[in-house]
């Protein structure tokens, strides 16, 4: 499933950095630190790689 925002995309790419140790998890805020707890890495990894060309900044 691929991100539908750019502000998506980059939570979800901190949250994959955490996720995998290379980031604290007390340096995430918002949507990225619930995505941690909910997401697989797969999932964020799906999310983190979308192309942000294109990708509205934010979802209406």
């Amino acid at each position: 499933m691929p991100a539908k925002s750019k502000v998506q995309q980059k939570a979800a790419g901190a949250a994959l950095s955490a996720k995998r140790g290379e980031t604290p998890k007390s340096h995430l805020k918002g949507a990225s630190k619930d995505m941690v707890k909910s997401m697989s890495e797969e999932q964020l990894e799906d999310l983190a790689s979308t192309k942000r060309k294109g990708l509205p900044e934010h979802k209406d």
